[in-house]
């Protein structure tokens, strides 16, 4: 009997907001919500923003005036709109009009000698050979170089590129917890990670008291690494800048490290863990290996997730000249305006130039089956299938290619099998990899026309979230994910809104691309398929099923005593993730971060033929294994 992988908890931060809660999800539909949701996810952005501030059992202005949901919106709302998804780069990363470069010279001529007082100390070792060294005093010396001197000014000169999706304006990740000295991409995976936690309702020490130490797994990477000062960026900069590498950037620096930050500093996990890599479908790597095991029963419960912060020049740099994306010139051209729209610089399927950087941390948290219904946990979907598939011989390393052919189609399949031809055509979507390239547009819409009509399918309902909150490269198929499971809630499939129509050579006469959001409340989704392509040929697409299917599922395989008995344990989980929303609602996210706390005693593990105790474990790691090649050996 396979486990079915249920997603029990979510969190994360993008440039749209906190995911948990469906927040940033309600931030990208804002017009289309209830006057209650909206404003209170308003009210949670205005704090984590700095404008306002709750205090005293209620929100407050700098004053200390108090504050209704209804006059935040007033008073903030245009602040918090301005202040959120893709918007032009803040100098608080760097000033994209004056951005720090080396510029190289040569003082001097060829026929005269340069000469020049220095600072002993300063030399250069070893000293020139064209140069002549004449002492002044103890400290100082006399420099003639013949034949010039070559040397590096600081410069600054303007960004091609000038927009990115970054977290909302004025809100810092590394004041939620001690984060001296990390790389602001491990920032985002502890604050991404701690709210996914926290968002389950369930204390994580009852989970683990649940099942073995070794059934835990946690899954995450990203793919550039961490290249700010704190990391990568740091250790490689430091030799040309005359300066020293530290002791913490080149380990902090590994794109492992959003899965080590939150096994050693949030779980506390000895269970199995895994960094993959593909590119930008790396959320969907992790996300299979994570389903596989669950499914097959290796693991019982998987945290998921990603971690990106690539708003650097140096990364913008290496993506804008591959032409990758949107820059300034380009858009004004396409727009034929003086003034590019900072806000509208990704707009998938539509008339575009390229995609918009952005930074986020994606986390989710997988059960299987059997668990969810022991410890009453909530469901907010379930992840039946991730296909992968690479493109074979490829011309560029950055074309697409077949590779994407045979994971929608493999979806589709899998998601007929598992739902009937009505569930497929009628009640599924797709959240498109849409990066806002001309060649996106055209290839990736191809595939769909081509699958929905080999399906069936009409009027196939195709969302893009990077319109919103731009490409988080690794973490980019977790925010298709987060904004799937609000479209399970609240029926709401969010509109293309950056483009005016859709652009005359995609495949769409098959597709539902709309520029509005869509209301589906009186026609639930059941099923959407996550697509995404990555660089190299990394081709991923993943089957998520709505809660009420789910449910359904779930009926069927533990009947309906188990059923009552479930949700009256799931009661309490819902109160318990309600007062953490609320919690954070109001700026308290109460991040968990156990730096050097409840370290394991080596000295107390106890090792027998049939088993690994811990101290601090509920269960031991079960050591009597199967031979799994019986049919192979004596």
């Amino acid at each position: 009997m396979s486990h079915l992988p249920i997603i029990v908890g979510f969190g994360g931060f993008s440039a749209a907001g906190r995911s948990s809660g469906h927040h940033a999800y309600r931030r990208m539909v804002i017009e289309s919500l209830p006057a209650q949701d909206r404003q209170e996810t308003l009210a949670g952005l205005a704090v984590m923003m700095g404008l306002v501030k709750y205090e005293n059992d209620q929100y407050q202005d700098e004053n200390g005036n108090s504050l209704t949901l209804a006059q935040i919106e007033t008073n903030h709302g245009a602040a918090v709109l301005d202040g959120t998804l893709i918007r032009r780069i803040e100098k608080t990363f760097f000033d994209v009009d004056a951005a720090h470069w080396q510029k190289n010279a040569v003082l001097g001529t060829e026929d005269e000698s340069l000469v020049f007082d220095i600072r002993r100390r300063d030399l250069p070792e070893p000293v020139p050979a064209n140069w002549q060294v004449t002492d002044l005093d103890d400290d100082r010396v006399r420099v003639s170089a013949a034949g010039g001197l070559e040397v590096k000014f600081d410069s600054y000169r303007e960004l091609p590129v000038k927009s990115a999706g970054q977290l909302p304006r004025g809100f810092n990740p590394g004041a939620l917890y001690n984060s001296h000295y990390h790389p602001r991409a491990l920032q985002l995976a502890v604050i991404g990670a701690s709210d996914a936690v926290q968002s389950i309702g369930i204390e994580w020490q009852t989970i683990m008291n649940a099942v073995n130490p070794d059934q835990i797994g946690v899954y995450a990477s990203n793919v550039m690494s961490q290249m700010d000062e704190n990391g990568f960026g740091g250790l490689l900069q430091a030799r040309l800048k005359g300066g020293r590498v530290s002791t913490k950037q080149c380990p902090l620096g590994l794109n492992t490290m959003p899965a080590d930050f939150v096994n050693a500093y949030i779980l506390g996990s000895v269970g199995h863990t895994g960094a993959i890599v593909g590119a930008c479908a790396s959320f969907l790597y992790n996300l299979r290996a994570a389903v596989e095991d669950i499914i097959s029963g290796k693991c019982r419960v998987a945290v998921v997730g990603n971690a990106e912060a690539p708003i650097l020049p140096e990364i913008i740099d290496g993506y804008a000249t591959m032409g990758a994306l949107a820059s300034e010139d380009k858009l004004k051209k396409l727009d034929n305006a003086e003034q590019a729209d900072p806000r509208r610089t990704s707009r998938p399927f539509g008339e575009n130039v390229g995609f918009t950087m952005a930074e986020a941390s994606q986390y989710i948290v997988l059960m299987d089956d059997a668990l969810v219904i022991e410890l009453g946990a909530e469901i907010h979907g379930a992840v039946s299938d991730v296909f992968i598939n690479a493109d074979g011989f490829k011309k560029s390393i950055s074309a697409p290619g077949p590779g994407n052919y045979i994971t929608m189609a493999k979806a589709v399949a899998a998601a007929r099998a598992l739902l009937g031809d009505e569930a497929v055509r009628e009640r599924s979507m797709i959240q498109a990899h849409g990066s806002s390239t001309p060649q996106n547009r055209v290839t990736e819409s191809q595939i769909f026309d081509q699958v929905a009509q080999t399906f069936g399918i009409t009027n196939w309902p195709v969302s893009a979230v990077k319109a919103y909150v731009g490409h988080s490269l690794s973490a980019a198929s977790g925010e298709q994910l987060i904004s799937s499971l609000g479209i399970f809630k609240y029926g709401l499939i969010p509109g293309i809104k950056t483009i005016d129509k859709v652009a005359d050579d995609v495949f769409a006469d098959r597709l539902n691309i709309s520029i509005a959001d869509v209301d589906r409340k009186n026609s639930p989704i059941d099923i959407a398929f996550l697509n995404s392509k990555g660089f190299g040929g990394n081709n991923a697409t993943a089957n998520v099923l709505a809660p009420h299917v789910v449910d359904s599922m779930l009926s069927r395989r533990y009947g309906a005593d188990a059923i009552t008995s479930y949700s009256e344990r799931r009661k309490a989980t819902s109160i318990k993730a309600h007062d953490y929303d609320q919690q954070a609602l109001t700026g308290n996210f109460d991040t968990i971060y156990h730096f050097g706390k409840n370290l394991i005693d080596e000295s107390q593990i106890t090792i027998s033929r049939s088993q690994v105790t811990l101290p601090g474990f509920a269960h031991p790691i079960d050591l009597q294994l199967v031979n799994r090649f019986g049919d192979m050996t004596d």
